[in-house]
């Protein structure tokens, strides 16, 4: 579904087992056989079992049973089972449960989003910024999609998307409007895609010709009545709303009629809470 470079798998192990496992050393217990099964002890959507497989895989761990990413679970429910040397289990151990929590924590509050919007609006689409936290990228997209989500933007390089910010640049709003039409022509398979800071200046660039709008930090009302406005002069422009949506409010942005929110908040929350079993084969 996504990829993550084997240099990242690598780099997860070496993080928590720089050397040896000393506590499994001192025991003595690392030749033994033995079993580890994980379980969500709240109802989620799990995600990372796919990277946690190919931990397993380096360390010497064989999977006996495994739920892929997307896959809902319920309370106690167990969705990988591993068997190998204690020695193996146990550096394995931390590492997987690590990712599989965080990973899932995103994935369970994208979907909870994701059911919630399509209830209203069924043609939404519930889309994430790039503002995970650094290095975690790869994993951070993957569990949006396996929620049910995708993301806004990849990186600066994927698409044309003009904040105010830009328009510093362009001597302000007037001055962008009237070049709207070079700007198509240079990025010509490209969508033109600018944030409006109210309804009116929404108006303004749909006339002037731009592919999209998003709203930042809009209200819904003004929203839904910017939204007739908008589709009465082009019924194809794509209308984003984007800033402080979240699990709290997305039903109201839901009903304005947006194609898609655009939200951070699904990377921020509780991990999963999943538990790790171990017993001697």
């Amino acid at each position: 579904m996504l990829y993550v470079a084997d240099e990242d798998i690598e780099r997860f192990i070496k993080e928590d087992v720089p050397y040896i496992d000393l506590t499994t050393l001192v025991l003595g217990i690392g030749d033994q056989m033995g079993r580890a099964e994980y379980f969500c002890r709240d109802k989620a959507v799990i995600c990372g079992t796919e990277e946690a497989l190919r931990i397993f895989e380096k360390l010497g761990v064989h999977a006996i049973k495994n739920c892929p990413s997307g896959t809902p679970v319920g309370p106690s429910e167990c969705f990988l089972e591993v068997e190998g040397k204690a020695a193996d289990l146990h550096m394995a151990w931390k590492v997987t449960q690590n990712l599989l929590e965080y990973c899932s924590g995103i994935a369970t509050r994208t979907r909870r989003l994701v059911d919630k919007a399509v209830r209203i609006n069924p043609r939404m689409t519930i889309l994430t910024t790039r503002k995970m936290f650094p290095g975690t990228k790869s994993l951070s997209i993957k569990a949006v999609v396996a929620g049910g989500g995708y993301p806004h933007r990849l990186g600066l390089s994927e698409t044309i998307l003009v904040f105010p910010q830009h328009l510093e640049f362009c001597d302000g709003l007037d001055s962008f409007i009237e070049i709207i039409p070079d700007l198509k022509h240079r990025a010509c398979e490209k969508r033109l895609i600018v944030e409006a800071e109210s309804a009116d200046d929404a108006v303004r660039l749909c006339r002037a010709g731009v592919d999209g709008v998003q709203f930042d930090k809009g209200d819904p009302e003004e929203i839904r009545d910017g939204i007739r406005i908008l589709r009465s002069i082009n019924p194809g422009i794509v209308v984003l709303a984007a800033g402080g949506i979240n699990e709290d409010n997305i039903e109201d942005y839901a009903s304005t009629g947006v194609d898609a929110v655009v939200t951070t908040s699904v990377y921020f929350g509780k991990p999963t809470n999943i538990g790790v079993k171990m017993s001697r084969s």
